[in-house]
């Protein structure tokens, strides 16, 4: 198969059913063979080579001859029978004195090639080219450039093709927009306010960042379907309704390695570990993931350290700015300062948007049990509000904060001031747990009130301090005062303050909504966006 794309300044073939037969010397200076020499041993072989002398013979043969130092290979049409013997006869003198590697044929292979008399005046194609492979996956097997430089060849396995042909595509023939391939997992509040989100955007995305966006996989927990020319926007919730693919999270996740698209991106939209699970597997296929979900990044230290290192290894993204302050730039602001010689000494958080909420708008005067149910109702809350007044949350945002700085924390590291009564944290139901949390409120309206005395308020604070390489990771309900950042702290507001040798007389402070599905999404929607950039 042969498919041809004309620019004014380049071209584009492909070969696909080719193999690559190559002979390496084992000592080169102990070996003197030309590639001619070697060529004439592969044209006894049952497949002849073709010389290509002119352009017009290179599209329909594209036949290579690569040599590279010791290494000589030649990729040509797949045989119908693979036979090194006849090869390995013409080199049994160097073979028995270990001159000479044995004969290795790898077959299923594709060649794919930018052809063109002006390259040789562009610099960069080169870089461009492998660029776009790379950033793709796409693992080069040989390459060819002849110092004509009208054509540079490439190698690469013949599942690619497809995938390599629309990559070089997008960055030679300079295309309106670079499509990307959204697989999305999880359409609960926030994966249907994100798909709502770029449908809205849509036009501004194409005509501002030159990129279109196609939600090529989709899943809840009862359904799943997939659509190579994108999921229609309007319609999203009929199409994956009518869908009669039962949900499968390893079957997804296959489904998305063997279709192999150019610029996939995978969206985890669920607070699963089920899908965190995956991560591994995803990004060592080469695609990037972007995430709210922080149980990947706050579990063990050594799986976040591996989820980072597959990452850079197979030069992909893997983001989750989310996870901690949802569309507040927390980790990207920490990131700068370190990455810039920061030193930190300090963070201290609101991390909790329902935490946030309960405190903020508790007093004296009124019950600490209404406001967490009032937080419940409004959906601040988990349907337990246990979850959130036991810190838990809180204790994985500290988690990775800490870890993005370079602390290997863990979760038993991190020392968290129960402020439930153990008869409403041990409540067999939530509506058993109220009744408890109510027997507590003169408890709660007497910290209150002593801290009201004294002009100041409680709030649920995380802190982080860093002394002479020992870090202390601490979460708890703190008395602050009418001068302290977090005393203004208003509505579901979160609050991050970083303490540094740069900040150090004036902290640096970042605030604004912490929760909310809008806020999250639009936090994963500018990750999607920056993994398009990354890709272009």
């Amino acid at each position: 198969m042969q498919k041809q794309f004309q620019l004014i300044f380049n071209g584009f073939s492909s070969k696909e059913d080719e193999v690559i037969r190559s002979v390496k010397a084992a000592l080169l200076t102990e070996l003197e063979l030309t590639s001619e020499e070697i060529k004439s041993v592969f044209e006894k072989m049952p497949v002849g080579i073709l010389d290509a002398e002119s352009e017009e013979e290179l599209f329909p043969y594209f036949e290579l001859l690569i040599r590279s130092g010791a290494d000589v290979c030649i990729a040509n049409k797949q045989p119908e029978i693979l036979n090194t013997e006849e090869a390995e006869t013409e080199f049994e003198f160097e073979l028995d004195r270990g001159l000479v590697d044995p004969v290795k044929i790898e077959d299923d292979l594709s060649t794919v090639a930018i052809i063109g008399e002006n390259m040789r005046y562009r610099p960069g194609i080169s870089g461009r080219l492998f660029q776009a492979l790379g950033k793709n996956g796409i693992n080069v097997v040989a390459i060819a450039q002849g110092s004509s430089e009208l054509n540079i060849s490439v190698v690469i396995h013949a599942e690619d093709e497809s995938k390599a042909l629309n990559a070089m595509h997008e960055a030679f023939f300079l295309s309106e927009t670079k499509e990307l391939h959204v697989f999305m997992v999880g359409v609960g509040l926030i994966g249907s306010t994100l798909i709502k989100q770029i449908a809205e955007h849509a036009g501004y995305l194409k005509e501002k960042n030159a990129l279109e966006v196609k939600i090529v996989g989709l899943s809840n927990t009862r359904k799943m379907l997939f659509k190579e020319e994108g999921v229609p926007f309007d319609t999203w919730r009929e199409t994956l309704e009518a869908s009669e693919t039962q949900a499968n999270l390893g079957e997804f996740v296959d489904t998305m390695v063997k279709m192999n698209l150019s610029n996939t991106i995978f969206v985890d939209n669920t607070a699963d570990e089920r899908v965190a699970a995956f991560y591994e597997k995803i990004l060592d296929n080469s695609i990037s993931v972007s995430t709210p979900n922080k149980i990947a990044t706050s579990s063990s230290y050594i799986q976040y350290l591996r989820l980072k290192n597959i990452a850079a290894r197979r030069g992909v993204q893997f983001l989750y700015e989310t996870n901690v302050g949802a569309g507040l730039p927390v980790i990207s602001t920490l990131n700068d300062l370190t990455t810039s010689g920061d030193r930190i000494l300090k963070i201290e958080g609101v991390l909790s948007g329902s935490l946030s909420y309960i405190f903020n708008s508790f007093t004296a005067e009124n019950r600490f049990s209404e406001i967490v149910k009032k937080a419940q109702e409004l959906g601040f809350t988990e349907p337990d509000p246990r979850i959130d007044l036991n810190g838990i949350d809180v204790r994985r945002k500290i988690i990775i904060l800490a870890r993005e700085t370079g602390i290997p924390l863990e979760a038993a590291d991190v020392a968290i001031e129960n402020i439930l009564p153990k008869e409403a944290q041990d409540a067999p139901t939530v509506d058993t747990f109220f009744d408890h949390l109510a027997d507590a409120d003169e408890h709660f309206s007497n910290l209150a009130a002593n801290a009201a005395k004294e002009g100041k308020a409680l709030r649920m604070i995380a802190s982080l301090e860093v002394n002479n390489g020992q870090s202390k990771a601490t979460i708890g309900l703190r008395e602050v005062s009418a001068d302290n950042p977090f005393y203004n702290l208003n509505g579901s507001d979160n609050m991050i303050v970083f303490t540094t040798e740069r900040y150090k007389e004036c902290p640096l402070v970042v605030r604004g909504p912490g929760a909310g599905a809008e806020v999250t999404a639009a936090g994963v929607f500018a990750e999607v966006v920056r993994i398009g950039n990354y890709l272009s």
